[in-house]
């Protein structure tokens, strides 16, 4: 063997040697990174904590199971274009709820002007079926004030095909923003089972499925963002809001269509989308709400409690101005009306209600969705505490109206809490300084007549609110102001009993404020 071809042989004898060596000690000594398509299945944390790795499924039979249930709805509605309403069901509100369509004009002319005023308006959204009868829940803004409604179901997968029908609306509540149709089919429709809305949680998974800009039978995927939402729509909606919020993508048409958990239940009725450009907030009306109205909603009348007392949640400033354990939950009595229920079993402002019948009460929300949901007439026991001693008031409900509504009390703003100097500037209630700030001549007190902005009372309080109260004293001139302002101690957050006027003719809102004293 001549000398080129032995260096040759050599060569290549020291390669596979070498490559030899180096898988050898790789594998002995691990060196080896897992490739990330061969992840484990069980990944460790820094702090060797196992964490399981998340399969993310696939939603596909959820939809082929659900989508026949979902369907389209079109109302009509004649509207004069002089009316500043329109079909905005809360006005000019940055939360839009669905979307329409420019109302079909006959070009012909020789109309009067009177005729000219009038228009159609054609407003699209979304529903679902829940018996094989035909009766379906959606939004009431999708239905409110139509003189015609139509519903488009059995399409397929894609939106096409698919029967029209005229619907009937059954049932209507403005408060929850719920509405019951009924149709004809003449045959057994699809249907979507109901879940409990109660048991999700937050990051549990989102579907949603709807018809947003006319497009049929469209489903988006998220998660469960936050419940207990509440939105401020309407002095209609404002007592009951207890949105679902989601980041399944919904868009104008999704009113009213489904909102599911990954087994293809209903747990929410998709409502508003938040306006102004911005993405990942979608709001629905949880599912075990319509189904508490439903028995109502099919009669056609929807009936609710009502004490007539304006509440509001506890929190750090209450408690430290009523002196309350840190640890109470319950809901303040802002205020009381006059001849309601509530004024005649005796429940006062300041009173702290921690019970209902024995049940704990840990929110203002619960205790709304409490009395709310007895038939009228009931007797409710209810559990105050009153300066720090529990005491028990029994009250009957009364029918609550639209009027109970407008005047709800629970629109009084909760008090924003106060961190700097106390600052303001009040004088004696005097017919000049009513007729100023529109005060009416049952309200008493001291009136606010200057506010530091940068200070406690700037925090708090506006020029013309009257302080009928101090620390549970209750003031009528400024003499006795200063006096209760003076038993104020450094620290201490002090309870203000407030009426701020409307200035506009409007019933003036009552409640309490909290500053803390520098």
């Amino acid at each position: 063997m001549n000398p080129s071809t032995k260096r040759i042989l050599s060569t290549i004898a020291i390669i596979i040697a070498s490559v030899a060596f180096g898988v050898v000690i790789t594998a002995d000594l691990g060196l080896m990174r897992t490739s990330n398509a061969q992840s484990p299945a069980i990944q460790t944390t820094s702090n060797a904590t196992s964490v399981a790795a998340v399969t993310i499924p696939s939603f596909a039979d959820v939809a082929a199971r659900v989508m026949p249930a979902v369907v389209s709805i079109t109302s009509t509605e004649v509207i004069k274009m002089s009316d500043p309403r329109n079909k905005s069901p809360f006005g000019g509100d940055p939360f839009e709820f669905f979307f329409p369509n420019p109302g079909q004009r006959n070009p012909r002319g020789g109309r009067t002007p009177e005729e000219d005023d009038e228009r159609k308006q054609v407003a699209g959204g979304s529903g679902f079926i829940i018996s094989p009868d035909g009766y379906i829940v959606t939004n009431n803004h999708v239905v409110e004030g139509a003189s015609k409604v139509q519903v488009h179901w059995g399409a397929d997968e894609n939106g096409t095909g698919g029967h029209t029908s005229e619907a009937k609306v059954v049932g209507r509540d403005a408060a929850t923003d719920i509405a019951l149709l009924k149709i004809d089919a003449g045959q057994s429709l699809p249907s979507v089972p109901l879940g409990d809305s109660d048991r999700i949680r937050k990051g549990d998974w989102a579907i949603a499925i709807g018809n947003p800009f006319q497009f049929e039978n469209t489903l988006t995927v998220g998660v469960i963002s936050a419940k207990g939402r509440t939105l401020g729509l309407g002095d209609q909606t404002r007592s009951f809001e207890n949105f679902i919020q989601t980041d399944a993508a919904i868009n104008f048409g999704n009113s009213g269509g489904p909102l599911m958990n990954i087994n293809g239940e209903v747990v929410g009725i998709n409502t508003a989308i938040r306006g102004g450009g911005a993405q990942g907030l979608g709001f629905a009306t949880p599912i075990n709400t319509a189904k508490r109205l439903l028995p109502q909603l099919r009669t056609g009348k929807v009936t609710r409690g009502y004490l007539g007392m304006g509440i509001v949640d506890l929190n750090e400033d209450v408690r430290a101005g009523f002196n309350l354990p840190v640890d109470t939950r319950g809901a303040l009595v802002q205020t009381v009306e006059s001849g309601k229920p509530a004024e005649k079993a005796g429940v006062a402002p300041g009173d702290v209600i921690v019970e209902a019948d024995g049940h704990p009460i840990t929110s203002n929300r619960s205790l709304i969705d409490y009395i709310s949901y007895l038939p009228v007439g009931s007797k409710i026991n209810l559990t105050v505490i009153r300066d720090g001693k529990r005491k028990t008031l029994t009250a009957s409900t009364i029918e609550r109206t639209l009027e109970a509504d407008k005047a709800d009390p629970t629109k009084v703003e909760e008090a924003a809490p106060a961190r700097n100097k106390l600052g303001m500037s009040v004088q004696d209630l005097t017919p000049a300084l009513r007729t100023n700030y529109g005060l009416a001549d049952n309200i008493t007190g001291v009136v606010v007549t200057s506010v530091k902005e940068v200070s406690p009372a700037g925090d708090v309080l506006t020029e013309g609110d009257v302080i009928s109260e101090v620390a549970g004293e209750k003031v009528s001139n400024v003499s006795q102001f200063r006096a209760a302002i003076d038993k104020l101690k450094s620290g201490q957050t002090a309870r203000l009993y407030v009426v701020s006027s409307t200035g506009r003719g409007g019933p003036a809102l009552s409640g309490y404020r909290f500053i803390h004293v520098p």
